[in-house]
């Protein structure tokens, strides 16, 4: 087999444009001809041509910034340095002076140091409410704000007992353990009652989930398993895909059980 031979060496002073444009189109052809060789071998049952990669014995070693710039290339995103206290909100601000002070000297600027703290703390209300007699002897009282009426605990605990439970997954005998060593005096049986009683709101907002993703999706995966509900065996219905997950505890997994889960309420009839 004929060897093709190499291409020799120009000098830049003879690197004249054509002759740049005749060398890179020889080359192309050469890996085209060896690519072509390479797929004959193949279809014959031979072995092509090993790829042998170049020595970096005589290469000159690359500059540390093209280092810096491949291993800056090979991060995984969101890896590279951000101030990590800028976003951040500055509720309290404490200035310290050195220890010692020469006479003489002159105030520069300050070197900030941010430290993220998290303060847990009972924060008790008493609501005083007027109470006038009118002249017909009648009495008129100030009312309570709407978020607490009724209840002694504030909507602010009330939500983090939701969070805990719901989101957290801490079970209730460890949130009356915890409130209690914050200072907060609730029992067992309130937390139950925050928890599972007074919840319309949320099964409104549930059934405006389904109704809001059967209008904008396609298609709708649906399934159920065997759960317990209220210490008795029932069925948990699933009905969503890659926009929203919607849920129900029933007792049938009928197809007449899921034709009333998925029509959300609003039952109709077709003849």
């Amino acid at each position: 087999m004929n060897t093709i031979p190499k291409i020799p060496i120009i000098s830049e002073e003879d690197r004249s444009p054509l002759v740049t444009l005749l060398v890179e189109i020889i080359h192309l052809q050469q890996e085209q001809i060896q690519q072509l060789k390479d797929e004959i071998a193949r279809l014959k049952g031979q072995n092509p041509k090993p790829k042998i990669k170049p020595s970096t014995l005589e290469n000159p070693a690359p500059e540390k910034k093209e280092q810096d710039d491949k291993s800056a290339s090979k991060k995984r995103p969101g890896s590279e340095k951000r101030e990590k206290t800028k976003a951040i909100e500055i509720h309290e601000t404490k200035i310290i002076s050195p220890d010692f002070i020469p006479e003489g000297s002159r105030f520069k600027d300050y070197n900030d140091y941010v430290v993220q703290e998290l303060v847990i703390q009972t924060h008790n209300i008493r609501y005083r409410l007027e109470r006038w007699e009118t002249p017909d002897g009648n009495y008129i009282t100030g009312q309570l704000p709407d978020e607490i009426s009724g209840t002694h605990f504030g909507p602010g605990l009330i939500s983090y007992i939701l969070h805990q439970y719901h989101h957290a997954h801490v079970t209730q005998p460890l949130i009356v353990e915890e409130l209690r060593e914050f200072g907060v005096d609730i029992s067992s049986g309130q937390i139950n009652r925050i928890i599972t009683e007074d919840k319309e709101e949320f099964h409104a907002e549930k059934k405006e989930i389904l109704l809001a993703g059967l209008g904008v999706s396609k298609y709708v995966n649906v399934d159920d398993t065997t759960a317990r509900h209220k210490g008795k065996n029932g069925y948990c219905t699933h009905i969503g895909n890659e926009l929203f997950a919607w849920f129900e505890s029933t007792e049938s997994k009928s197809r007449i059980n899921f034709l009333q889960l998925l029509s959300a309420g609003n039952i109709r009839y077709i003849i």
